[in-house]
């Protein structure tokens, strides 16, 4: 069996969340953090979209909340040293991916290696990138989901947290089926983030092992 790389901490922790739109996954964290399912407390939104629904909906709940405008920054690199910056300057232990539309450089996936998380819409390692509920339609695959993962520089290639299935139905729409796994992230992303937190997250090789399952 592989060593043991990392295995999550089991601690009240500090979640960013990094978004560019809505953030419907940043609420349904949000929400188990509110109702206290996640051990851990919200403490900086940040987007890189000024008007960012998500943005806006973090300052009514009184959140800290950042926006750096990657017009200001010369390249990639410096936008993601201001980020780390930011992350650093509050002491953040876990950072999460809701709807952030920018491809991170190394430098952020290292500097957070296992601390930083994303939530795809399809069953990887199928179907990375964009508009992937419509190439699930037109592979004509029986089955797709989402998937909770660490992220890695490769993009939607990190070690798979949790994974949800849903039917794809032979008369879907790319908007229809995108519901259905929507429901299914609002409900995998948190309880990833509650593992995480109950350090029940062990990473061996590529592969995650949740900690406390049985046999």
């Amino acid at each position: 069996m592989d060593e043991v790389v990392f295995r999550s901490p089991r601690k009240k922790g500090r979640i960013a969340v990094l978004l560019s739109g809505r953030g419907s996954n940043f609420m349904a964290i949000r929400e188990a953090v509110h109702r206290g399912a996640i051990n851990a407390e919200i403490a900086l939104v940040l987007g890189n979209k000024a008007e960012a629904p998500g943005l806006l909906k973090a300052r009514e709940w009184g959140l800290e909340t950042v926006f750096l405008d990657p017009k200001a920054f010369a390249s990639r690199d410096d936008y993601d040293r201001a980020v780390i910056g930011e992350l650093d300057k509050r002491r953040i232990d876990l950072v999460c991916l809701a709807g952030y539309m920018r491809v991170l450089t190394p430098a952020l996936c290292d500097a957070y290696r296992h601390r930083l998380v994303n939530i795809h819409p399809a069953l990887l390692p199928a179907f990375p990138g964009l508009h992937v509920q419509q190439k699930a339609i037109d592979w004509g695959v029986r089955f797709s989901g989402c998937t909770v993962h660490f992220v890695a520089a490769e993009v939607d290639m990190g070690p798979i947290i949790l994974q949800a299935c849903v039917p794809v139905l032979q008369d879907d729409t790319e908007d229809a089926l995108a519901a259905r796994i929507l429901v299914e992230e609002h409900r995998i992303y948190p309880e990833a983030v509650r593992l995480y937190f109950e350090g029940r997250l062990e990473v061996r090789g590529r592969r995650v092992f949740v900690l406390g399952l049985g046999a």
